[in-house]
């Protein structure tokens, strides 16, 4: 039994459909390269910003306790003098340097100042970031503010 062969495409049909492969695949040559490059930048932002995000609240949290314990270091730093006569007043010098005495061991330099009896301290500084840094940002500002003032006797209701 003779075998039955399949008839040959000719030349001119070959040739027609390679160039046409060949204008297809590349045409298109490296989109998907760059897309996924773009992707995966945009994947790495967006962890990123979770994690250095995360631990930039955590700082800033970190923060405004350590200026309230500041300011309240301030606020007991009471005028001796006026305090013998009587009078329940604070020392804006000691107050000051208390505050920012207790910021610095805390870890933190502040800034402190008295205004009519309440200390106010401001902290700030940055936090180095781990995962943000692929994209060019070193590191997130952390800052907090907190004021207190000395309270004495009994007080009900009062702030």
């Amino acid at each position: 039994m003779p075998m039955i062969q399949e008839p040959r495409a000719s030349a001119l049909w070959r040739g027609w459909t390679d160039e046409r492969e060949s204008e297809r695949s590349h045409g298109d040559s490296g989109a998907l390269t760059a897309f996924a490059l773009l992707l995966l930048v945009a994947l790495l932002t967006l962890v990123g910003l979770v994690v250095d995000g995360g631990a930039a609240l955590t700082a800033r949290q970190a923060a405004a306790v350590e200026a309230e314990q500041a300011a309240r270091s301030g606020a007991g730093a009471l005028d001796v003098g006026a305090l013998r006569s009587g009078v329940v007043q604070i020392d804006s010098t000691a107050a000051v340097a208390a505050a920012e005495q207790f910021a610095v061991a805390a870890g933190h330099p502040a800034v402190a100042s008295v205004n009519g009896g309440i200390v106010t301290v401001h902290v700030h500084y940055a936090v180095a970031t781990a995962v943000l840094g692929i994209v060019g940002i070193r590191s997130l500002g952390v800052s907090a503010t907190a004021s207190a003032r000395n309270l004495h006797g009994v007080t009900v209701g009062a702030p």
